[in-house]
């Protein structure tokens, strides 16, 4: 599922800026990274059918290279998945309405944390 309403696809801005946004607001920079793309991830456990979400914010590098905090990167549209063990994470799902509504709302503080 992807969350164009946030209307982040295209900004661009300081790698920093970007981790610093993204991980005040709970996403985590992990070993999603080359030198050329990055995805911060936001993950959802649910505990009624022991499913795992992830709400991922990719970006790619137009200047320099990842992970060097000056570094220019373009967003990608925020997306949402379901993980399915073994075989990874499944992007074309219909989501329950509470795991959008909590999506939503991290994407709005971290639109926020951009903005600042």
């Amino acid at each position: 599922m992807k969350f164009e309403s946030f209307e982040l696809e295209g900004k661009e801005i300081k790698f920093s800026t970007l981790q610093f946004a993204a991980e005040s607001v709970g996403f985590v920079h992990a070993g999603q990274w080359d030198y050329e793309r990055v995805t911060f991830d936001y993950k959802i456990e649910t505990h009624e059918h022991n499913v795992t979400y992830y709400l991922r914010l990719p970006a790619y590098a137009i200047e320099g290279d990842i992970p060097a905090p000056d570094t220019k990167v373009k967003l990608l549209t925020p997306i949402l998945g379901k993980h399915y063990y073994p075989h990874g994470v499944e992007y074309d799902e219909d989501f329950a309405k509470n795991i959008v509504d909590k999506c939503n709302k991290k994407l709005q503080l971290f639109k926020e944390k951009l903005e600042k």
